[in-house]
């Protein structure tokens, strides 16, 4: 699978150049599914919330880029629904779009759906993540954006990369996310870490990382 992982949606060319670069493809000529299910798990998640990401309304752009076709995946769903049906949407899509909201809450949902099981053989899929969309990839998100409570009690992800990452850096409306904030996040966190402003992304590919940026962004090494 390829990654990009954003902090804030397709926010400039630089990303949005990265993700045609990662499909292959004009984004006019790719199938897109959406993902809302981080957002339920979320303090400030609401169904208004879950309706301005998937059309589009929010200040995050993911489903409003000009896709080929859209639709919603909502993985709380699936386990109640044949893997035969669910299986095949999800490998004739070529980018899933995938909400923030709360990460360890997505995770959870993304191993009972079976969609964390499928991801290894989605070799050509790009996922493209937004905030906990994107941090879910990484193996930790540190206890300072632990909300929802996962059976095990732990603030592990998925570990599909091998760094986290602190996102919205800087945000005006987040005066806990300052760069000071993410320097002690990074000291707390076993391994390698990136700090990323709403103008950042990190693209994955055959074991290549690389940043795109019109904004602000920090590596911190483990």
């Amino acid at each position: 699978m390829k990654l990009l992982l954003t902090s804030a949606g397709v926010k400039n060319a630089s990303i949005r150049n990265a993700l045609v670069d990662l499909l292959g493809k004009p984004i006019a000529d790719a199938n897109a599914l959406c993902i809302p299910t981080a957002g339920y798990g979320h303090p400030q998640g609401s169904p208004g919330g879950a309706w301005r990401f998937i059309t589009g309304q929010a200040s995050t752009p993911m489903c409003e880029l000009g896709w080929r076709s859209l639709g919603v995946l909502e993985l709380t769903a699936l386990p109640s629904i044949d893997e035969e049906r669910w299986v095949s949407w999800v490998r004739e899509t070529d980018v899933l779009l995938v909400n923030g909201g709360d990460a360890l809450y997505l995770c959870h949902w993304m191993r009972e759906s079976g969609l964390a099981d499928l991801m290894p053989s989605l070799r050509e899929t790009v996922w493209l993540g937004l905030s906990a969309g994107s941090m879910v990839m990484t193996p930790r998100i540190g206890q300072d954006f632990v909300g929802w409570q996962p059976p095990t009690g732990s603030d592990s992800t998925l570990g599909v990369v091998d760094f986290s990452i602190f996102p919205h850096l800087d945000h005006e409306l987040l005066p806990e996310n300052s760069m000071a904030d993410a320097e002690r996040w990074a000291a707390e966190i076993p391994g390698p870490a990136y700090a990323i402003d709403d103008e950042t992304a990190i693209s994955v590919s055959d074991d290549t990382i690389a940043v795109h940026s019109e904004g602000n962004w920090k590596l911190f090494e483990a």
